[in-house]
């Protein structure tokens, strides 16, 4: 393929880091031709395939901020046409194979070259990482190149694998991560030089780091759970199994997100900041057309819901959104009198706020949901209301805030989970509302994969206001798509592989483990 020696070889892996890691390992400037695979070492990976991670989590998924009901399209741009009706081709949102495979590329290269030297704490979070990014490639694409992906000019053409066997691997390499993180030699200093200053998420900490690989499992356990309210498991995955392998630290909770922050300035700015507001250059984001869906707007109005004005920053005249798919050329709704998404919640200093891989947001909804299907124990109820606090608190706002937004909302099932029609049910909608912007393919997994359907997709009508909720419809080509085709260049440079798994119908062809 086009891409093929940078995706699947780990030769020249170290050129993609978005972050050049040179002298201050966050050079984005650095010429990347003075890093090769010879002189390159996991001190010099780690920190700029972070970043390039956080870069992907905050900017690859416009189009599923719009399907979800969050964001839309200024009634003052072009209309994306691709996006607003479905009708796509091989060459729709390539960036998200691209960006990933380059990534985990990086991650795999210093896999080895730490295993070359003993670098145990360097190899676990290579591999959690490389989990990361191909647990989002299987739940965009289904089956992918995986057990011969960066074999370099020994499979230049590395056939796909099953999302399910994919799946299984990712929790063997969890396990392996563990296992290295426990071992207290294989995580020594003197065997893993800098990593104090190489790890810009969690310092080195192996505490914490098995705290992301007990949420990063708890993440693909949940994804083999479907329904709203059912128990239905897909089969072959011995879930007790996982469970058991969920170690005594627990998962990612309060005030512990997988944050980085290299030191984000107006003239490096943290990535959210760099697509939707201004550049390194000063020069306005080429997604200025970004806006707040008037769904979500309303949604939020609905409830009194103060998070409202941590995601979206309100014209002059008050918040107002544009319903995605509205024709461009409406003179009401310009740019300039809807909300942006330029806001503090996400941008709490600006050009120089924290970015984000994995919050503590999502897993406390994580943990609220795996208790109410009776994965791990504690109190679904007790959990939930954690989680919207943690969620009010990320955001910038208090725990009073959001006592006050639950204690409003009493008797109403999208907060109470008392409520008739609550439980499960509240805390998938919960978990709409909290993570606006944060992981938006995490929600739209939760879409697929139960039969709860939050957001305002073109051809799903919401009742507003109230609770859009309502049984998946049949497929139609008005309903989100359930993946996305492979990129264009599968088709150019792996073309045999590729073929082998058939026509895509992106309304038909599910993910392993949609089972609705």
């Amino acid at each position: 393929m086009k891409f093929k020696n940078i995706l699947y070889s780990t030769t020249v892996a170290a050129v993609l880091l978005l972050g050049s890691c040179k002298k201050d390992k966050f050079d984005i400037n650095a010429n990347p031709d003075d890093v090769t695979d010879v002189s390159v070492t996991p001190t010099v990976l780690l920190p700029g395939a972070l970043q390039t991670t956080s870069a992907i989590v905050a900017t690859d998924w416009d189009f599923l901020q719009m399907w979800m009901g969050y964001w839309a399209r200024s009634g003052s741009y072009q209309s994306l046409t691709d996006i607003e009706t479905y009708r796509f081709t091989n060459s729709f949102q390539n960036q998200i194979w691209n960006d990933l495979y380059a990534n985990a590329n990086n991650y795999n290269l210093m896999i080895t070259k730490a295993q070359e030297n003993g670098a145990g704490t360097y190899e676990a979070i290579g591999r959690i990482m490389k989990s990361h990014n191909f647990q989002i490639l299987v739940d965009v694409y289904n089956n992918v190149p995986y057990f011969d992906a960066f074999k370099g000019t020994a499979v230049p053409t590395p056939k796909y694998d099953k999302g399910e066997d994919i799946y299984r691997d990712l929790f063997a390499q969890l396990d392996t991560a563990v296992m290295l993180l426990n071992d207290a030699d294989a995580t020594s200093a003197a065997l893993n030089p800098e990593i104090a200053t190489a790890d810009l998420v969690y310092k080195g900490n192996t505490a914490a780091w098995k705290r992301f690989a007990n949420t990063l499992r708890l993440r693909l356990i949940m994804h083999l759970h479907n329904g709203a309210s059912s128990t239905q498991v897909v089969p072959g995955f011995d879930i007790a199994e996982q469970v058991s392998k969920i170690t005594s630290e627990g998962f990612i909770g309060s005030g512990q997100s997988a944050h980085l922050n290299p030191g984000f300035v107006a003239t490096k700015p943290n990535p959210f900041y760099r697509a939707y507001v201004t550049n390194e250059a000063g020069t306005t984001s080429q997604r200025d057309h970004i806006r707040a869906n008037a769904y979500a707007v309303e949604y939020y109005e609905w409830n009194g819901d103060p998070r409202l004005s941590r995601f979206f920053v309100a014209p002059s005249g008050g918040h107002l959104g544009i319903t995605f798919g509205t024709p461009s050329g409406n003179d009401d709704l310009i740019g300039s009198n809807l909300s942006t998404v330029r806001a503090p919640g996400y941008l709490p200093a600006g050009a120089s706020s924290r970015a984000w891989i994995l919050t503590s947001v999502e897993s406390m909804f994580l943990q609220a949901e795996a208790a109410e299907r009776g994965v791990i124990t504690g109190t679904a109820k007790d959990l939930l209301n954690a989680a919207i606090t943690e969620s009010f608190v990320w955001l910038g706002l208090t725990a009073a805030d959001a006592d006050d937004y639950i204690t409003g909302n009493a008797t109403y099932e999208d907060v109470d989970y008392d409520a008739p029609g609550g439980g499960l049910f509240t805390i998938l909608t919960q978990k709409w509302f909290a993570m606006n912007g944060l992981a938006a393919y995490e929600v739209w997994t939760d879409h697929r994969r139960t039969d709860v359907v939050i957001g305002a997709p073109a051809g799903y009508k919401p009742n507003i206001p109230g609770p859009p909720i309502s049984v998946e419809p049949a497929n139609t080509a008005t309903d989100i798509p359930l993946r996305l085709l492979y990129p264009q260049g599968e088709f150019n440079y792996n073309a045999e592989n590729v073929a082998a798994e058939g026509t895509v119908n992106v309304f038909t062809n599910k993910i392993f483990w949609d089972l609705n």
